[in-house]
């Protein structure tokens, strides 16, 4: 009789373990790809917010660049001005 009870206890196990994980597994998928999905939008974000920021901080570099340019020929012209006048 125990043999028996064990038996049925092993097939019932046995079966348990046969479900169909279909809907659990397409629900991981999805989560899986949703994430992905998050991931990629999030890197994309921040290569965009780099690009913006390395374009922004060159850009105030050739307006500084051009305002010392302005200020040097400011200071030859004053120079010649003042060389001519010696």
């Amino acid at each position: 009789m125990k043999k028996i009870a064990v038996t049925v206890a092993v097939l019932a196990l046995g079966l348990a373990a046969c479900q169909d994980n279909a809907p659990d597994n397409a629900a991981s998928t999805e989560n899986t790809i949703e994430t992905e999905a998050a991931t990629d939008v999030n890197a994309a974000t921040t290569d965009a917010s780099n690009a913006a920021d390395t374009a922004l901080d060159s850009a105030t570099n050739a307006l500084d660049n051009a305002g010392t340019a302005v200020e040097n020929a400011a200071d030859a012209v004053g120079d010649a001005a003042e060389n001519a006048a010696n």
